[in-house]
């Protein structure tokens, strides 16, 4: 899906700033090799820690969501190239809760049926302002 988008933006002319996408897949990148090393190591903390860090990467999805509205409100003709960059970002986000669910199961498999603490979620982009 990300290619796909990948080669769409790349017959569309060039938007301004986008390097929160990057930080944003280098976040997710992180998730999934710590919640593949703490499965691989039967780690329950550092599959706590994974968990933990969602909040981090949900931080950065929201705030690379609000700068691309921006910049879709400032110009029209940015709003198709945005629109991918906008599902590329959701898509690395995703991968990110994926990565958390892998953490969880692992807690999961080491500490039975006991209850993972509470957590925060910062995505804040389905709730209305």
């Amino acid at each position: 899906n990300m290619a796909k988008r990948t080669h769409a933006l790349n017959l569309a002319p060039p938007l301004p700033q986008t390097r929160g996408l990057r930080a944003l897949g280098a976040l997710a990148l992180r998730q999934v090799r710590d919640a593949m090393a703490a499965y691989h190591g039967l780690d329950a903390t550092a599959a706590l820690e994974v968990r933990e860090r969602d909040a981090e990467l949900d931080v950065q999805y929201t705030a690379l969501f609000r700068e691309l509205l921006t910049y879709m409100m400032e110009d029209a003709h940015s709003i198709t190239s945005c629109t991918h960059l906008l599902f590329m970002a959701k898509n690395l986000e995703r991968i990110g809760d994926h990565a958390t669910n892998i953490a969880e199961n692992t807690w999961f498999r080491i500490n039975g049926d006991m209850p993972l603490p509470l957590r925060e979620k910062r995505d804040a982009t389905n709730t209305v302002a």
